[in-house]
């Protein structure tokens, strides 16, 4: 038990663990001699390898709030879009990581230098698009001005009000209202209301991966029990993410796949971590995305298939994932359809 919380413990800190990619129990060749055996046509490659700006895009954002609840914002130059405003944004470069591309997209974009926070929010839609919204603090620089208008940006601004602004598009609105409840909680140092500062941990991956940590509790004992895959060696249930689906249809076809087709209700919560590298560039462009999931039924009535069971943690343990069940106690996670 002792090893098993403290991998639990590792992965409710948001910290890498131990695993290759080769310890995914339903890769991409898998599910689709799934979909083969039940007469279905497989929508996509059992090879596709996750290349950046290529195969896979990865989008960061960040919402900074200054003392003043300002947010800072930036004037589009693109001709698409000129003039309207929007948050720092942009795609990830080919060899970069997820830290040094959002940090370059806001000098970029509004001539300031910034630390890492924490994660806010991480989005996802098919097609392997990921955007992924921080948010920190100012560190140096100095706001562009139009002066200093370039192909990045016109300009950047403080703004208060964003209803007297063009926006580009409203779905910065959400992510505005969390950055901004985000930094009341810091200022008001009531951080047991908010998840703990997690940000990617740098890791290669070459696949893109969905990691669970499943849980249970058994209603004879009021334990708490986590599912675990033991394929090779023991580890939390993962799978390759199909890029031609959603997060949602991934999740529903790995449950499916560990409790049979009348699997029982259960809620994924939020992910706990995600580790990226990005280098060398073009060889280990995947992620692994590990998220939280916990069944309403008992133990005794939910049964995994094969090679998975059921191990109990302990009481600290158990009282630890019960507390990021809680609302905002890990990232939002929300998939785009």
């Amino acid at each position: 038990m002792a090893m098993l919380d403290a991998t639990v413990m590792k992965l409710l800190r948001g910290e890498a663990l131990d695993e290759n990619d080769e310890l995914c129990d339903f890769t991409l060749a898998d599910q689709n001699e799934a979909c083969v055996a039940k007469g279905v046509t497989p929508i996509g490659p059992s090879d596709y390898k996750p290349v950046t700006k290529s195969t896979v895009t990865y989008i960061v954002l960040v919402v900074l709030v200054n003392s003043e609840d300002e947010v800072l914002m930036m004037q589009e130059a693109k001709s698409t879009c000129a003039g309207q405003w929007y948050l720092p944004a942009g795609r990830v470069e080919p060899g970069e990581n997820l830290h040094d591309a959002v940090k370059r997209e806001c000098l970029e974009e509004t001539g300031l230098e910034m630390e890492l926070d924490t994660l806010l929010t991480v989005e996802a839609a098919s097609k392997a698009w990921f955007r992924f919204i921080f948010t920190g603090n100012v560190t140096g620089g100095c706001l562009k001005t139009p002066a200093q208008a370039d192909s990045e940006s016109l300009q950047a601004k403080w703004i208060k009000n964003i209803s007297e602004v063009t926006l580009r598009s409203n779905d910065i609105i959400p992510l505005i209202d969390c950055g901004r409840a985000f930094h009341k909680v810091v200022k008001h140092k009531v951080r047991n209301d908010w998840h703990h500062n997690l940000l990617p941990v740098i890791k290669p991956h070459k696949k893109l991966l969905l990691r669970l940590l499943i849980c249970a509790r058994q209603k004879t004992s009021g334990k708490l029990y986590v599912l675990m895959s033991e394929k090779t060696q023991a580890h939390f249930p993962m799978c390759e993410i199909n890029h031609n689906r959603n997060l949602h249809s991934t999740l529903r076809k790995f449950m499916t796949e560990i409790f049979g087709a009348d699997v029982a209700l259960h809620k994924p919560h939020g992910v706990l971590s995600i580790e990226h590298c990005g280098q060398p560039e073009g060889s280990n462009d995947g992620l692994c995305l590990s998220l939280l999931v916990t069944f309403q039924k008992t133990l005794e009535e939910v049964f995994p298939i094969g090679k998975y069971s059921w191990m109990a943690v302990s009481t600290e343990c158990s009282k630890l994932i019960a507390v990021r069940t809680i609302r905002n106690m890990t990232v939002p996670l929300k998939v785009i359809c």
